[in-house]
Parts: structure tokens; C-alpha cells; sequence
């Protein structure tokens, strides 16, 4: 199995890249990932993403050491990532009130993986706009560029909040799957090129298996849409994709938005 990952600013974008994202094992067997996107209409939202991100790295590695002290864990995947999501919500309150951040310091979108390599099963969660690739399938999920952010709700009961999510999706036996904040959407020619070849980024970045053995397969891609196909995103991207594929014996599956 490997993950591959790349964060990129936007062709728009000047100062920072408001999106984040991490990578985080949580004891031997699981693994949790994570991609963030500031809003770009708050305040410093690269602090809102960059801040949700450093927490959610925080917890993974106390789930990690109570992992090693509970013989007796038996909560569902699901139970979790709700465990994950809930410790996120007490440590944004607590830093809101500590540091007296307005909320709109604190909006960003999250979209959580968690996978238990054990069990070969998973699950992910979208809180906000962003785009999930299953084996192939495609989902995205976009509310007229307004995401319902997490920290709209700090003053919610955690429970019912989390009751209320939807964007929920499990997976199991996965052989590639890819979480991206909607910043993968936002591909457009930046520069003439001297073909007229064609290609889809988001099937070219989350499905095709061109120089899969590398480690920087992401961002080798990024540079030939930049370089070869004179694309890039306008938007900021944030990619992670986990591939369990037998290199040289899988080719790219076409599949449309």
C-alpha cells in the first residue's frame, strides 16, 4: 500500500495556500488522513485549516497511545472517527475561548478518512465542499461554494450535530481511494500548449496509475498538467490517495464527473 499526497496553492491565490492536509497513523493499524480548505472570504484562513490540521495530528497520536493501554477497544470504525471528530470539537472550543478567536477565523472545511488496514474497511466523512474517489467512483460534494462549516456549530451538542451529517461514506476491500478539497475542480488552461491532446485532471490525479511507483506521483502529475497540458488549478489543492493496485498489472479506468 502506498499514500501519496501533494498540497498546492492556487493559480489565484497570492500570499498563502489556505488549504492543509495530513497523514497520521493511529497505533499499528489504522490510519487517519485529513484535508482542509480555509474559506477564503474569512479571516486568515490558512490559520483555520493549518490550526485544524495540527489538532487532528494531536489526537491521532493520544489515540495512538491509548491504543497501546486498552486491550479491550472493540468501538466500531464509525464509533472512531466520532471519537476523532469530538475530541476536534472540545480542542477548537477550548483554543477559540483561549485565544478569543471570532468564528471567522475558525472556518475551514474537513474531510476525515479513517482506515483500518486490518479490517481492510473504512469510512470518510466530508464537512464542507470537497470530492471523494472510491475504486473509481466519484463523489462530490458542493453546496453553491457556501459549505456548512464545523465551526458554525461549536455551540451545538456534539452528538446531535454529528447525528445531523450525512456526507457519509464506508468503503471496504479498497484498492484506490482519494479524498481532495474542491480545489481539484478548478483546473483551467493557463498556457497555450503546441498539441491538442485532452485529459481530465481529476481522473489524471485520482485514478490513473501513470508512475504510481513513485512517491511523488501526485505532484509529477501536477507538473506535466502544468507543463505539458498548460493547466493548473485556480483554486488551492489539497490531495491525499491511498493505492493498494500491483504496479505494472492495473491501467486507468475512465470515469466522468
Amino acid at each position: 500500500m502506498k499514500i501519496y499526497s501533494v498540497l498546492q496553492i492556487g493559480e489565484y491565490h497570492i500570499n498563502h495556500c489556505e488549504d492543509f492536509l495530513i497523514t497520521k497513523k493511529i497505533g499499528s493499524n489504522k490510519i487517519l488522513c485529513a484535508v482542509m480548505d480555509g474559506c477564503s472570504t474569512a479571516m486568515e484562513s490558512q490559520f483555520a485549516s493549518a490550526l485544524f490540521g495540527k489538532i487532528l495530528r494531536k489526537i491521532s497520536i493520544e489515540k495512538g497511545y491509548e491504543e497501546l493501554y486498552e486491550t479491550s477497544h472493540v468501538d466500531s470504525l464509525e464509533d472512531e472517527l466520532k471519537a476523532v471528530l469530538k475530541e476536534l470539537f472540545k480542542e477548537i472550543i477550548v483554543l477559540k475561548n483561549h485565544l478569543m478567536l471570532d468564528e471567522k477565523e475558525l472556518l475551514t472545511t474537513v474531510i476525515l478518512l479513517l482506515y483500518d488496514m486490518k479490517t481492510d474497511k473504512g469510512i470518510i466523512l466530508s464537512i464542507g465542499d470537497g470530492l471523494i474517489c472510491i475504486d473509481g467512483k466519484i463523489t462530490e460534494f458542493e453546496r453553491d461554494n457556501k459549505p456548512d462549516y464545523l465551526a458554525y456549530h461549536l455551540k451545538e451538542n456534539f452528538d446531535d450535530w454529528y447525528n445531523n451529517q450525512t456526507q457519509k461514506i464506508f468503503f471496504n476491500q479498497m484498492k484506490n481511494v482519494s479524498i481532495a478539497t474542491d480545489g481539484i475542480s478548478s483546473f483551467t488552461a493557463v498556457k497555450k500548449t503546441s498539441h491538442n491532446e485532452k485529459i481530465d485532471p481529476i481522473n489524471y490525479l485520482l485514478i490513473d496509475t501513470d508512475n504510481i511507483d513513485s512517491e511523488e506521483m501526485l505532484s509529477q502529475k501536477l507538473k506535466k498538467l502544468e507543463h505539458y497540458y498548460g493547466l493548473k488549478p485556480t483554486d488551492d489543492l489539497a490531495v491525499i490517495r491511498i493505492n493498494k493496485y500491483i504496479i505494472g498489472t492495473i491501467t486507468a479506468r475512465t470515469v466522468g464527473k
